[in-house]
């Protein structure tokens, strides 16, 4: 379960403090239909201040999850990685600068570009309160020449952008973002559409001379792409008491699906295999559907007579790697 860091949690409290729910609900509404569109923006989504209050309240925290489930995943495949600058490209509000911050202490300065004004002064509000050192660019951010010039980032995050933008400009982005830093992560909603954009911007990364730090356990074409699955993880999240108000829901927590592909200028160490549904955790034993380094689809099962094996299989979630030895 992902919780908001306690200065985060702060900072969004102030910034809707001023909006009642009267106002966020509809505006939250509104915000829904139009992300389940899945369209390009010929303008910025995030238009006024009401509009960016309600992506605080409703989407601001599945954002901050799923990134900052993408930053554990890439420290479980880089350990040594320490990223002291980012480039948070389609920044919004800032989920993404937050999730790494939180993610590595080492962090130290970010860089955010954005399309919306009210987002990105709501984004300079919030981080005010963080130790970062933090610039903004305002701007499109389908014309990379504006935002990637000179390069010399770390770390380069696209959190949930890429299907905001016309699909002839999307090629350019990815490979300017691999221009300006060495390690990227792209994330975009877990649904067939994000996938196939995520697929997308893998091989350009690939085209780009980068290597698949996860969730591939390999840089060969993805299994699942001749097929009608698509490749998505989930991460739970807690849910403030605004939060489930102004989406009319009663559970403490929601799950939010994303796709992802995190691409560095070094292959990883070791290769592991990634799991791609929940485990199905059964009486004496454990099945895992699995992304093979073969590379390959396969199905797994673990028992009781595989001891520590069996032990790790039970505690073992959707998109963890695998590391132990096949059981068929």
């Amino acid at each position: 379960m992902v919780d908001l860091p306690g200065l985060l949690r702060q900072a969004l409290d102030a910034e809707l403090d001023g909006f009642s729910m009267r106002e966020l609900g509809p505006a939250a509404e509104q915000l829904s239909m139009r992300y389940r569109a899945d369209q390009p923006a010929d303008h910025p989504i995030l238009a006024s201040p009401l509009a960016t209050a309600a992506y605080l309240t409703a989407w601001m925290p599945a954002t901050y999850a799923a990134v900052r489930q993408v930053c554990d995943r890439l420290a479980a495949a880089c350990p040594d990685f320490r990223p002291r600058t980012m480039l948070d490209l389609g920044a919004g509000t800032g989920s993404a600068t937050w999730a790494a911050a939180d993610a590595y202490p080492s962090l130290e300065a970010s860089h955010l570009v954005d399309s919306s004004a009210p987002a990105l002064a709501s984004a300079r509000r919030m981080l005010d309160r963080s130790a970062l050192r933090v610039t903004y660019a305002p701007g499109r951010v389908d014309r990379p020449g504006s935002w990637s010039s000179g390069g010399g980032f770390d770390l380069a995050v696209c959190g949930f952008l890429l299907g905001e933008l016309p699909s002839a400009s999307q090629n350019a982005v990815i490979a300017d973002l691999a221009r300006a830093a060495p390690t990227v992560a792209i994330i975009e909603p877990g649904t067939p559409a994000g996938y196939r954009r995520v697929l997308a911007a893998r091989q350009d990364l690939l085209a780009a001379g980068r290597h698949i730090m996860a969730p591939c356990p390999h840089d060969l074409s993805c299994p699942l792409e001749t097929t009608s699955d698509w490749c998505h993880f989930a991460v739970r999240l807690t849910r403030s008491i605004r939060h489930r108000q102004v989406k009319g829901g009663e559970r403490g927590f929601e799950d939010e699906k994303y796709a992802y592909v995190v691409a560095a200028a070094q292959a990883p160490a070791e290769r592991a295999n990634r799991i791609l549904r929940h485990p199905q955790v059964r009486t004496g034993h454990v099945r895992m559907t699995l992304c093979s380094t073969d590379p390959g689809i396969e199905t797994v099962t673990v028992s009781k007579r595989h001891g520590a094996d069996y032990r790790a299989a039970r505690h073992a979630g959707w998109g963890d790697p695998w590391n132990q030895p096949e059981h068929r």
